[in-house]
């Protein structure tokens, strides 16, 4: 048994907190990944908000000070992680007894229209790019209930940054998108992209899940989504997560998309007080042995790690 999770906001508390990632109270620290047996973890460097709540002016600047200042020296801290920047990356680290740390950006405005900007991130380690977060910013729009917003696509600078993540080897990362930056997504990709976490919007009707058509694309060009732990994307007005609703968007996502579109994106220590029926990192295990109930060993393999492995192969580098 063993996990990838393509998304948590871990290093914005160790950050913002003071704490590290040995042992901390929140859903991941070293303890708690190898408790749940995890293979690789993606660590987001999420881009806060400004002062006012919305974009933050000084992005670019907060997170190299995230980077320089938290998410490399506790990598360097703890001996059971180590950086992975590609599939033989993660296999090095396994036979070596480590856990794999990919690190990934949430909200892309950093970029602020500068497309060296790309390479710059991918030379410090970044493998995943969420295009946006809940405001515009130089590449697209955020999801959104509003029609007109909703079906926006993406800006030019966006098409650029798409295209040049892809040829790098950064995935990219649909998840906070609007509808229409993803179809833009889909007209441009030439690798699998993701959303790193997401849920089925046919089972919760929250802008931030993805509508059927929406899931069928992402599997047609290789890609997947991390089921996203919030109670919130899973059940509407619910503030408790459990094992018995994630298994029906996963069940949902895999009998619409195929079983090899999906796998997990808890967004752990970024979900606030929601009420997790399975705890935290630790947990996970839980949630493999629920699959078993639905799915077949091989494809709980799949969900639990091995789509994620599939994408990352096929593109990231």
């Amino acid at each position: 048994m063993k996990f990838i999770d393509l998304h948590c906001d871990t290093i914005l508390g160790c950050h913002r907190g003071g704490y590290g990632l040995a042992e901390n109270g929140g859903h991941i620290d070293v303890r708690k990944l190898k408790a749940g047996h995890a293979l690789a973890q993606f660590f987001a460097i999420f881009i806060s908000p400004g002062p006012d709540g919305g974009l933050n002016p000084k992005s670019y600047e907060f997170f190299n000070d995230v980077y320089e200042k938290t998410y490399l020296p506790e990598i360097e801290k703890n001996p059971e992680l180590a950086h992975a920047y590609c599939y033989d990356d993660i296999i090095k680290n396994e036979a070596e007894g480590k856990i794999s740390s990919i690190l990934t950006i949430e909200d892309s405005v950093p970029l602020e229209g500068r497309i060296e900007r790309v390479d710059e991130f991918y030379k410090k380690g970044v493998r995943l790019m969420t295009l946006t977060w809940n405001y515009e910013n130089s590449l697209g729009f955020p999801s959104s209930m509003d029609p007109e917003l909703a079906k926006k696509g993406l800006k030019d600078f966006g098409v650029e940054a798409v295209i040049r993540m892809q040829e790098l080897g950064i995935i990219v990362d649909v998840s906070h998108l609007n509808e229409g930056g993803f179809w833009d997504v889909v007209k441009y990709a030439k690798k699998p992209f993701v959303a790193s976490h997401s849920c089925a919007r046919a089972l919760c009707n929250h802008q931030r899940d993805l509508w059927d058509d929406q899931l069928r694309a992402l599997a047609k060009n290789g890609g997947m989504v991390g089921l996203n732990f919030l109670s919130a994307f899973l059940t509407e007005n619910s503030n408790e997560t459990t094992i018995a609703r994630c298994m029906e968007h996963i069940v949902h996502i895999a009998n619409v998309a195929g079983v090899d579109s999906v796998g997990f994106g808890s967004d752990f220590d970024g979900i606030g007080d929601c009420k997790l029926e399975f705890g935290d990192y630790a947990g996970m295990p839980m949630l493999a042995d629920a699959l078993g109930k639905h799915f077949s060993a091989a494809e709980v393999d799949k969900i639990c790690y091995g789509n994620a492995l599939r994408v990352i192969r096929e593109s990231m580098k």
